[in-house]
């Protein structure tokens, strides 16, 4: 009986999830195109076939996000929906502990988050990479600055001292759109700036386009093509410039190995590496955050008080890890710390507040 009832609850949990999926990814789909459509189409370089394909491409990293969100309002709407139909009671009546009835919604939440780690993550990693290429080309045709900053990079050859940065990282580092290029000389004074429409890393040197050198007391001058020398390999400048966001789960580990031999800083990877393995076990939390305001017997309608506070409870439990696991990114934390604790003591906290409400 206990395993045919678990099936039963496990299918519900899962058609339940569909719906929320299904829902989520509409919505989430109208936003991103109304933004993305205020962003780039005004420039005339997108049309709404592009904007709807990188919209879609966006689509995998939005469920990533939200997937926590969606495990907690699935578990209390599949539980309240079976306390209104008193089948939570009968299942009680019937010999049922909490523990048994609950295990095949921790068993599917803990299944989503695998899915989410090792399926929608890779699936989310290209997408962004795409889409990044996607809006660097609209940038090439459009003169407007872009508020997507990302980290410069400082090379020292003999005597030149350089630092890069640009408004788009592609090709793993290794081209750069809207590029920056600041020349020091040897007392720190700044000698040269060059703006370039790209930059591509060859062997040996930066070749840039469409440049616009400026010096101290000079006019501008523009310039087609120029030449940056440089020591850095592809390589360096791959894990350098890596973005947690577009490497897939299954390629962190690489990622971060070589990073390390580079003696690039691996924070943001290891934090990534370990979010993503810890995911199912905070899908789980939410399901136990869930059962602690869902599991009370109501006919007709549950505390509104009750249920809000369930809401706020996982609102604050994921505030609280994007926040660890900025610190764990920055190194103010170690990566591992910044995942896991957070997940293990919502889980406690749950278990415990879920204890006392069924076994006193």
């Amino acid at each position: 009986m206990i395993l045919t009832l678990g099936r039963y609850f496990f299918r519900r949990y899962l058609t339940t999830m569909l719906w929320f999926l299904a829902g989520v990814i509409a919505i989430g789909f109208l936003i991103d195109f109304s933004e993305n459509s205020g962003r780039l189409a005004g420039r005339g370089v997108l049309s709404v076939w592009g904007l709807l394909w990188l919209t879609t491409l966006r689509l995998p990293l939005i469920l990533q996000q939200t997937i926590p969100f969606i495990t907690l309002f699935v578990g209390m709407t599949t539980l309240i929906a079976l306390n209104r139909k008193s089948e939570l009671v009968v299942a009680r009546a019937a010999g049922i502990s909490v523990w048994q009835f609950m295990t095949p919604f921790l068993v599917g939440a803990f299944l989503i988050g695998l899915t989410t780690s090792f399926v929608i993550n890779p699936l989310a990693a290209w997408g962004q990479r795409q889409a990044l290429q996607i809006e660097a080309s609209a940038r090439e045709s459009s003169s407007r600055p872009s508020s997507n900053a990302v980290p410069w990079l400082r090379q020292i050859s003999g005597k030149t001292d350089v630092i890069i940065g640009a408004e788009t990282v592609l090709e793993d580092g290794t081209f750069l759109v809207g590029a920056v290029l600041i020349h020091f000389d040897s007392d720190g004074r700044i000698i040269l700036r060059q703006d370039a429409q790209s930059a591509k890393l060859k062997d040996g040197y930066w070749m840039l386009t469409d440049v616009t050198e400026t010096r101290p007391g000079e006019i501008p001058t523009r310039l087609a093509t120029a030449k940056v020398s440089t020591n850095l390999k592809q390589e360096f400048v791959q894990e350098r410039l890596a973005q947690p966001e577009t490497v897939a789960f299954y390629d962190l580990s690489r990622k971060i190995s070589v990073a390390k031999s580079f003696g690039v800083s691996t924070k943001a990877l290891e934090t990534q590496f370990h979010s993503l393995l810890s995911l199912p076990f905070l899908l789980v939390a939410m399901t136990l955050i869930a059962a602690t305001v869902s599991l009370k017997f109501s006919r007709f309608n549950q505390s509104r008080a009750v249920i809000l506070g369930g809401i706020l409870s996982g609102f604050v439990l994921y505030v609280v890890t994007v926040l660890v696991k900025a610190f764990g990114s920055s190194g103010v934390v170690p990566p591992f710390v910044a995942a896991w604790v957070p997940v293990v003591v919502a889980t406690a906290l749950g278990a415990t507040i879920l204890l006392h409400q069924e076994d006193g």
